[in-house]
């Protein structure tokens, strides 16, 4: 593909209440998994990934017991996986992920989030194509193609191996997450993966002009403010 992984998310941990939110998006995402696929991180992978990025991104102990309690009890909310597609000012694509427990809500807070920075929010698949459901990682690295021979020694299905900067990024099918994982760290004992996640990557890039960056970034914000608003994916690159 000829390029490397760009983790486009907002950095949302800067201030106590940007901290509240990243644990709130945990704390959903890690009672739902729970809920849905069971408490035990051994049997269910998917808890497991969600715990283990929780603490990368030092989400507290009590916040991921407290999901995983709330979910052994068999009572709480609802929730419902809701994903919107459009694109984002300065025709970006844009994909974003929900959970919630009031779909007529939470369309009206996505979509307003759309009218008033003049983006255009569409119908299901409108951008979706754009994407790619993929497994990514990134650690520090240079031989790119020793990475790929060792994964592929470990029968691992990869997508794309691309070193840049200094780093090595890696895409597999997402199913391939734990796969994947095991092997590199067999083949680099102490290897400290930077990026290890499960994520919509986009196949091309859009450009985001001068003109569009304030409505551009104005828009990411309003998204984020959203609380059932789990994860947002797009295709902006920013002028440097």
């Amino acid at each position: 593909m000829g390029r490397a992984y760009q983790n486009k998310k907002l950095d949302m941990a800067k201030t106590a209440g940007a901290k509240t939110k990243v644990y709130s998006k945990y704390g959903k995402e890690i009672y739902v998994c729970a809920k849905n696929g069971g408490i035990d991180p051994d049997g269910n992978l998917s808890l497991r990934r969600l715990i283990d990025s929780a603490k990368k991104d030092q989400v507290p102990a009590h916040v991921i017991e407290r999901a995983i309690e709330k979910a052994k009890g068999g009572g709480g909310e609802d929730y419902e996986r809701a994903s919107y597609e459009g694109f984002g000012p300065g025709g970006c694509s844009v994909i974003v992920d929900c959970l919630t427990d009031n779909g007529n809500r939470t369309w009206t807070e996505v979509r307003n989030c759309f009218n008033k920075t003049g983006a255009k929010i569409g119908s299901p698949g409108t951008v979706a194509h754009m994407f790619e459901h993929q497994a990514v990682f990134v650690f520090i690295g240079e031989d790119d193609e020793a990475v790929l021979e060792e994964l592929m020694m470990a029968d691992v299905d990869v997508v794309d191996v691309v070193s840049e900067d200094g780093k090595i990024s890696v895409f597999c099918p997402h199913t391939e997450f734990n796969n994947a994982k095991i092997a590199l760290h067999a083949s680099y004992p102490g290897v400290e993966l930077e990026v290890e996640e499960i994520t919509y990557v986009p196949q091309t890039d859009t450009e985001i002009t001068e003109e569009h960056v304030e409505k551009f970034e104005k828009f990411l914000e309003m998204l984020e403010d959203c609380d059932d608003v789990q994860n947002i994916y797009h295709n902006g690159v920013l002028p440097a």
